[in-house]
């Protein structure tokens, strides 16, 4: 393998001269093969400029070529074969499963939405024929559809090399519809990225779609990620990662003279209720379940369980005991990077020493600094306390949880009620505990994107029906997924026309329905054409 560490301006590859910069492997911390020139500002403005410029071609490009476009990106993450997964492995530190699995995950989204494009089903076209003779005023022929925005930015994230990166689901729910994607990638894996990079834009030579419909650029997020966010041309972001990163981001497109939308994905507590039920029946079989969910992947999945709140009662010592064990048997893992690891270990350290706290079970082995490690930390806190220390209810990235135990029903719902917005939030209970748990439901709906019974939050599920977004400050907007097919209603906009003749109407809206789609017409879901 072969890397030549530049940045994807168009179709061409570009290394303008800033500082170069070289991937460490998490697992050894032994530098890997390829020196990464980090864009420059050039750069950034030729690879948006070139995405505006293909804007046209590519908004006006028929539904088969952009879902041939998105196979053929499929098809060549696929070719690249262990090349990639290998890369992947020495970049990020996750086992080979774990990326066979995300590469699965990443083509078979990228095939789900040429699916959506080839049905062309995203329009959501909406007619109201005129009625002219209409009393006391005559209605207008009034036309409604969805389009593309413009060239969107995307920043890679770091937790998912694949799937939430450079051909990721941001990427392909942009490229969908008809938008420009230029992708900053991650800068722990440089490579991963580049591999895919250039199949995406092979892709697009190969469909015969203009080059700058796909850019990628090299560098440091603090550098360029600005440029990014500012440039004129940029109609939108998507972004997972930290709280911070993605405030920044929404910053600087909030302060730019036409802000822009931010669409960030940026993590949360997931909190899990215990109720008395499950404590009572199956305690240790409940905290092998959200040991094994919080210390997954190093705990360095966005819907990791944060918080799990229990009450009181029979069962709760039966599986504090189960968790202290389950937490013991977690060997020290690999985390992403240095920068990664280096945090959590200090933030895991110092509540691990925090007055309010005390520790329920942690890994029986030391980490190994050489290899990125950070070992799993589970510890305990009153429902009281919890209130009056708010430090304790921010995530720590990693394998961390915290038991907070409430004395009564009332103090799990204030408790609930001091957490920001999440994306996931998870009840565990028998029939009768659910039988009464309406309000509670209710309360999770309400600082949740997605409300999960009897299960635990990771393992998002690629569908029509997934919501992977909550309140701030899970992510920017609540209104919207970063996950699944409505992930694409970011990156589209409507627009109706009023009496326009049918030569200036787009296809969608036209009498003859020429792209025979479902269309709202007068009031009625239909596919025939308006006579």
């Amino acid at each position: 393998m072969s890397l030549h560490g530049q940045s994807l301006i168009a179709g061409r590859r570009s290394a303008g001269g800033q500082p170069v910069f070289q991937a460490v492997s998490p697992l050894d911390s032994t530098t890997l093969e390829g020196n990464f020139a980090t864009a420059t500002e050039a750069e950034v403005n030729e690879a948006l400029e070139a995405a505006k410029a293909a804007f046209p071609a590519f908004r006006d490009a028929d539904g088969e070529t952009r879902a041939l476009f998105l196979e053929a990106i499929a098809d060549g993450i696929m070719e690249l074969g262990t090349t990639l997964i290998d890369r992947a492995r020495l970049e990020s530190g996750l086992p080979v499963p774990r990326l066979e699995g995300e590469r699965g995950r990443t083509v078979n989204q990228l095939r789900m939405f040429a699916k959506i494009a080839r049905e062309n089903s995203w329009y959501d076209a909406r007619i109201e024929t005129a009625q002219p003779d209409r009393q006391p005023i005559p209605k207008p022929d009034l036309r409604r559809a969805m389009q593309p925005i413009g060239p969107v930015v995307v920043f890679g994230a770091s937790n998912f090399p694949l799937a939430f990166s450079v051909a990721g689901g941001d990427t392909a729910s942009a490229l969908v519809t008809g938008n420009p994607v230029v992708v900053k990638a991650h800068e722990a894996h440089p490579g991963t990225s580049e591999l895919v990079g250039e199949v995406i834009a092979a892709a697009a030579a190969k469909t015969g779609l203009p080059a700058g419909v796909f850019s990628m650029v090299q560098g440091n997020g603090r550098t360029v990620g600005p440029w990014l966010a500012k440039h004129p041309a940029t109609r939108a972001i998507g972004f997972t990662g930290s709280l911070a990163a993605g405030r920044a981001l929404f910053d600087a497109a909030a302060s730019r003279p036409d802000p822009i939308p931010v669409f960030a994905e940026m993590g949360s507590l997931n909190p899990i209720v215990l109720l008395p039920g499950t404590l009572k029946s199956r305690p240790a079989e409940t905290a092998a379940l959200l040991a094994t969910s919080a210390t997954a992947g190093a705990g360095q999945f966005c819907t990791k369980p944060g918080i799990i709140i229990a009450t009181e009662g029979e069962g709760l010592d039966a599986f504090r005991t189960a968790l202290s064990s389950a937490f013991a048997a977690v060997p020290p893992t690999t985390m992403l990077h240095a920068g990664i690891a280096a945090t959590y270990c200090k933030s895991s350290r110092k509540l691990a020493e925090h007055a309010a706290l005390t520790i329920v079970g942690r890994s029986s082995a030391e980490a190994d600094t050489t290899a990125t490690q950070g070992s799993a930390l589970m510890v305990e806190t009153t429902a009281e306390k919890f209130l009056a220390h708010p430090e304790l209810a921010h995530e720590v990235f990693g394998p961390f949880s915290t038991l907070v135990v409430a004395k009564s029903a009332d103090e799990v719902t204030d408790v609930l009620s001091t957490l920001g917005g999440q994306l996931t939030a998870s009840i565990f209970g028998n029939d009768a505990d659910l039988a009464s748990s309406a309000p509670l439901v209710s309360q999770l709906s309400e600082i949740a994107g997605r409300v999960i019974i009897n299960g635990v939050p990771t393992g998002v599920e690629v569908n029509t029906s997934m919501q992977h977004g909550g309140p701030w400050p899970a992510s920017s907007d609540a209104r919207f997924t970063s996950v699944g097919t409505a992930a694409l209603e970011r990156f589209v906009r409507p627009v109706s026309y009023q009496g326009a003749p049918q030569t200036l109407l787009p296809p969608a809206l036209r009498d003859c329905n020429p792209l025979q789609i479902d269309r709202l017409v007068n009031g009625v879901h239909t596919r025939e054409s308006i006579q």
